[in-house]
């Protein structure tokens, strides 16, 4: 029962921030998987690949609820959305798939160090210089593989990178946060597809597992997440942006010494 409780709590604060902050909520939710799964007791080979797998799977769902809300009011730019999405989505499938070959502690260190760097970035809050601007087509196509990669081999929606890259093009930050929104659904939908395929038939897999996926983790992250995310949405329209980064970046900072002192230890 405690189990579930703490899934509920997580999908309820992982929809928040993919609404508030177009983040899909997987540099949370990754961390707080493993401790969970390490609590009951499964195997340390596959609880990063379950972690991942499961984030990426109710990013899904987060997604669409955020969309929605996005989309109804007028924020996603679709036309951009649409260059991004193809290549990001074929990035996502293929890392979501060599991803489950990768050793447990190895995947456990790269998303710890990213999440080092993503705390650092959202501190800083680091500026664009005023003539770096979005490049064409070919460029999108390069940027769109490259996001859906590492996103589907960290298991996040996508807005970790997304975002900093569209607001270093010069997109204003919440025009680039609804971009970020939609293109993640793509990604942890086909991300998600690679980590059921490569975790399949797994014979450490626990009950109620589609590949490495969790479905009961999965059921109450995703229901809980997809009752804040709308209301993470209409924060970031409301709240100044800055100053939450600032905060998060705090969180997703300590997460991450916390992930590289037990990857270390």
């Amino acid at each position: 029962m405690l189990v579930i409780v703490s899934f509920l709590m997580l999908g309820l604060f992982a929809g928040l921030l993919a609404g508030m902050l177009g983040i899909g909520g997987g540099v949370v939710v990754v961390p707080a998987l493993i401790l969970i799964f390490q609590f009951s007791g499964w195997s340390a080979e596959i609880i990063p690949h379950m972690a991942i797998g499961t984030s990426l799977a109710a990013i899904v769902f987060t997604s669409l609820s955020a969309i929605w809300a996005q989309h109804k009011r007028r924020a996603i730019d679709w036309s951009l959305v649409r260059l991004l999405a193809p290549a990001a989505l074929l990035g996502g499938f293929v890392s979501g798939y060599l991803a489950g070959f990768i050793p447990a502690p190895v995947l456990k260190g790269v998303f710890a160090l990213f999440l080092f760097l993503v705390g650092i970035q959202f501190i800083l809050d680091w500026r664009p210089a005023a003539h770096w601007h979005l490049p064409g087509k070919a460029g999108l196509w390069g940027a769109g593989l490259g996001i859906g990669s590492l996103s589907a081999l960290l298991g996040i929606g996508g807005g970790n990178i997304t975002v900093p890259y569209l607001h270093a093009c010069n997109l204003e930050l919440k025009r680039a946060i609804a971009i970020s929104t939609a293109l993640g659904l793509p990604i942890a939908l086909f991300g998600t597809a690679g980590y059921i395929l490569s975790g399949w038939g797994n014979a450490l897999l626990p009950p109620a597992a589609l590949g490495y996926v969790s479905l009961p983790a999965l059921a109450a992250i995703a229901g809980a997440a997809i009752l804040t995310a709308p209301f993470g949405v209409r924060l970031a329209h409301a709240l100044p942006v800055k100053k939450l980064k600032q905060i998060f970046g705090v969180l997703v900072l300590l997460i991450s010494l916390l992930m590289l002192w037990n990857v270390l230890n």
